[in-house]
């Protein structure tokens, strides 16, 4: 079977790696998650750029029509540049009840994200800073209700989140990141 390559000049050098992980995960049930996770990861901005699942539905044989749905059916798969730090707020019925929306309006205030440059609603939100060095989520649930109001930050769950110890944990990242 003759594949197209992959069309970016980051995509072309890195198409011997695409390939490899789409080896690895050969005849393995589920394939097809093991490979998107792991592209995705692998990728210096933790997205999956069209053009690899393009390169991934050519590859593999599955019709890019399912690998486009897996991809945007998964919260974990991002289809845009992510930034360097991942913030991800909880919008349950828990976390909602003891003020995730206040913890959101309160980053979307200490980021500088203008109303307009979100994409989404406030439950399924997802911008990027300019500087790429934050991206600000929401999820529906992260069944974490015990601990409300919840936040991810850099996949670590943080629970019973104020407003102050959301600015402390940004804070934070600020300082690591200098």
């Amino acid at each position: 079977m003759k594949t197209a390559p992959l069309q970016s000049q980051q995509l072309v050098e890195n198409q011997d790696q695409v390939d490899r992980v789409i080896a690895k995960h050969q005849g393995r049930p589920g394939r097809l998650l093991g490979i998107l996770e792991e592209l995705q990861e692998g990728h210096p901005r933790k997205y999956l750029p069209m053009e690899v699942l393009e390169y991934v539905a050519a590859r593999t044989n599955i019709p890019a029509a399912q690998v486009y749905s897996v991809a945007t059916f998964y919260a974990l798969f991002n289809l845009q540049p992510q930034g360097e730090n991942t913030i991800c707020i909880c919008r349950g019925t828990a976390c909602h009840t003891r003020g995730s929306r206040n913890l959101l309006e309160r980053l979307k205030l200490e980021l500088s994200i203008k109303e307009g440059e979100e994409e989404g609603s406030a439950d399924k939100l997802s911008v990027t800073t300019p500087d790429g060095k934050f991206t600000l989520r929401t999820v529906a649930c992260f069944g974490q209700c015990a601990l409300a109001p919840v936040v991810e930050v850099n996949h670590c769950i943080l629970g019973h989140v104020n407003e102050q110890a959301l600015q402390r944990e940004i804070e934070g990242l600020r300082v690591r990141r200098k």
